[in-house]
């Protein structure tokens, strides 16, 4: 099996890859390549491999990789879907929510200000929280908020989003970018939450559309936003997030990829392939994850 690496692969990466992967021939030979192990590759970069067969991503989102309009047709893509990463995604899900329910981010702002001042705390049973997202990701964030006592609703294509925005307090986006996500936590989107609402965005930037969400913080629509995710990365100096008192900005953080872990996952996919078995969580290209 020869293995061609891709894209944002640095040394680390490598060398987790080939400790998980000892039997694997790792190719600097594009016209050799019958498998690539991709993170962000640039555009055209797969196909100027031939004997192409099968492409392992290293990233969650495959966004970037099937909007490059040269990646062969045919050749089966696999996303990265890793337990430990699903773990930290849950992890900072639940920092947000708890930091939001108790109105952490608020006395932020007062000690700022120099003012001691104390607000009713709410039980989590008192708290709705939406999460955008049934995928490993969601699924892992809801396992973690439900035993708190969080009233946990979940949301995937198919289903009446109105009626989920109307009784959410705190809104978590863990969704794949696709064209029919791409914007929807826009103006409709926001004026259908209760006023005093709050967004997590932990999915893509681009499911965001800007000039919509600071709106609606500055009309107090939405009472807080916690971004780890931007249309532009790292976000551009100056850009309004960055001073907003009602945004929390993380560079793009919230769940790490461990090279250690994901190689596992990667590993264990590829002799899949090698195998002749259906290698785990393949990509379908008209759904776009």
């Amino acid at each position: 099996m020869k293995v061609r690496l891709a894209g944002e692969i640095g040394a680390t990466w490598r060398r987790e890859l080939a400790a998980a992967l000892p039997e694997a021939e790792w190719s600097d030979d594009d016209c050799d390549a019958e498998v690539a192990v991709v993170a962000n590759p640039p555009p055209g970069a797969l196909a100027a491999m031939p004997r192409l067969r099968f492409v392992q991503s290293l990233w969650a989102g495959v966004d970037r990789l099937l909007a490059d309009p040269t990646l062969p047709p045919g050749v089966p893509v696999a996303r990265m879907v890793d337990p430990v990463m699903s773990l930290a995604m849950a992890e900072s899900a639940l920092w947000a929510v708890l930091a939001l329910h108790r109105g952490f981010f608020d006395y932020q702002r007062r000690q700022r200000e120099g003012v001691w001042r104390q607000h009713a705390q709410r039980r989590a049973d008192e708290v709705n929280v939406l999460i955008l997202g049934q995928g490993e990701m969601g699924r892992a964030v809801a396992a973690r908020l439900a035993p708190l006592g969080y009233r946990v609703e979940g949301w995937h294509r198919g289903v009446d989003l109105a009626p989920l925005l109307a009784g959410a307090e705190i809104v978590i986006n863990l969704l794949p970018l696709t064209p029919a996500t791409r914007g929807l936590l826009d103006a409709r989107c926001f004026a259908g939450l209760p006023r005093g609402a709050a967004l997590v965005n932990f999915g893509r930037g681009a499911h965001v559309v800007d000039a919509d969400l600071l709106a609606a913080l500055d009309s107090g629509r939405l009472r807080h936003a916690v971004l780890d995710v931007y249309a532009t990365e790292p976000l551009p100096a100056g850009h309004p997030f960055w001073a907003h008192p009602r945004v929390t900005v993380l560079p793009h953080a919230a769940a790490l990829t461990d090279a250690r872990s994901a190689s596992a996952v990667a590993a264990a996919n590829l002799r899949a392939w090698r195998d002749g078995r259906t290698p785990a969580h393949g990509v379908d290209r008209h759904r776009g994850y």
